[in-house]
């Protein structure tokens, strides 16, 4: 396997209850790319990711991921806070903030596996930066934020345990168009920064627009997969996720 390889997934396969979620995919990452999962509700994307962070567990298969040390370890039947002191973080669906808690309490939350509190709070002041709308209401509750900031709330949190690798699950979902080009100017910003980017995304051409590869999942299958640019320029994608 290539050096530069943080992630390998062969032939996974998860179920739920008597559904066959994801059928024998294979993905690949390299370190530095931003990679996404495309599809329609019920493709498989969510079930792929929450395998690989540790959150289903008894599925088939194998997925490897490149330590910080360089060694490619199998990550089946890891538990999730495992996954997190490894340096894969989940930004997940539906953001699952905690709503009475302050935006900060949030992000130090996020850091929960961490000790080095100088860092922590140097962290704390890297999400400021890149989210100044946290920054100015730190002290509010993380419930009477909009849809919008605690999104950036959710993906901040995810980066305060200094993840290789983060995953973000449906960012777009329930934001307006606006902040939509936000948040992902911001994922940009992030991957540029040396951060390997997950991405599951129902919104096609805001994900193949960043994404340096991209695999489109059908009920559990994938049926394209290339570099991000083409996938754009692909009549197939255009029809079922572009609008035609």
């Amino acid at each position: 396997m290539p050096d530069d390889v943080i992630l390998d997934i062969q032939d996974l396969n998860v179920w739920y209850g008597g559904i066959h979620a994801v059928k024998g995919i294979n993905i690949l990452i390299k370190r530095g790319e931003i990679v996404t999962l495309i599809g329609a509700n019920g493709a498989g994307k969510s079930s792929t990711i929450r395998s690989i962070a540790g959150l289903i567990r008894g599925y088939k298969g194998y997925i490897g991921y490149r330590n910080r040390a360089g060694e490619m370890l199998r990550l089946n039947n890891r538990q999730p806070e495992n996954m997190v002191k490894m340096g894969i973080a989940l930004s997940p669906e539906g953001r699952r903030i905690l709503p009475h808690l302050t935006v900060e309490e949030n992000l130090f939350l996020g850091a929960y596996t961490r000790t080095d509190t100088v860092e922590i709070d140097n962290d704390i002041d890297y999400v400021y930066e890149l989210f100044p709308r946290l920054k100015e209401r730190r002290l509010q509750k993380g419930g009477t934020l909009s849809g919008g900031e605690q999104q950036m709330l959710a993906v901040g949190r995810a980066l305060m345990s200094r993840p290789d690798l983060l995953m973000l699950d449906e960012p777009s979902l329930g934001l307006a168009p606006m902040l939509v080009a936000e948040v992902f100017g911001i994922i940009r910003e992030i991957n540029r920064q040396g951060k390997t980017i997950l991405l599951v995304e129902q919104n096609a051409f805001a994900a193949l627009s960043i994404a340096d590869k991209a695999y489109v999942l059908e009920v559990g299958t994938i049926t394209i997969e290339g570099a991000g640019a083409e996938l754009l320029q692909d009549p197939r994608v255009k029809e079922a996720y572009l609008g035609g």
